[in-house]
């Protein structure tokens, strides 16, 4: 499942997903490791025309290009929030003991990592499944029209989107022409000396 992973982007518009079939997704998605076991993420699904085409029109601008285009047809949205004061909550517990609720003691935001960790599983069962799916980002000054128009908490921050679908006759991304790294060029073992 791992290696045939891949990110799609064109979907066959003529099938729907299940929820069914989403509900075990995110059930397998929601098991993914989380900091003091915060479970700090949030998932907002959009699978009928009318939000998904709300989502469209509160992130993009101007006409969409090819990758755009195709992206559209995913019959399935899921949309990935984090929410950092869900960590800094669990960690004032008295099992944690950081009473004060600092942010400066996380030097890694792992309410963000979290989150991306629960994307993987979601991207690797819908693999499973037999779907396909790709994960990208909603960009930083759309944020304020994505919240407007599904009521995002203020609290909670957009870290990605899964598109979701049955994969239709798609065209190699370009990207795929680099290859993967060779593990030597990517891991060291004692030191990156």
């Amino acid at each position: 499942m791992v290696r045939r992973r891949r990110m799609v982007r064109s979907y066959d518009p003529e099938r729907t997903i299940e929820r069914e079939m989403l509900d075990e997704l995110l059930r397998l998605a929601v098991r993914a490791p989380s900091a003091g076991h915060t479970q700090g993420w949030r998932f907002l699904v959009l699978d009928d025309i009318t939000s998904r085409n709300s989502f469209w029109e509160a992130t993009s601008e101007g006409e969409p290009d090819a990758w755009l285009t195709r992206l559209q047809t995913a019959p399935v949205l899921i949309l990935c929030f984090s929410d950092k004061e869900a960590y800094l909550d669990r960690y004032a517990e008295p099992d944690k003991g950081w009473t004060d609720r600092d942010e400066a003691r996380w030097p890694v935001p792992y309410w963000h990592i979290d989150t991306g960790m629960a994307a993987m599983i979601a991207l690797l069962a819908a693999e499973d499944h037999g779907l396909a799916a790709c994960f990208f980002g909603v960009p930083g000054e759309r944020w304020p029209a994505l919240r407007s128009a599904f009521d995002v908490p203020e609290r909670l921050t957009p870290i990605g989107v899964i598109s979701l679908g049955y994969p239709a006759a798609d065209r190699r991304s370009p990207s795929l022409k680099r290859g993967r790294r060779d593990l030597a060029d990517v891991v060291s073992y004692g030191s990156f000396a």
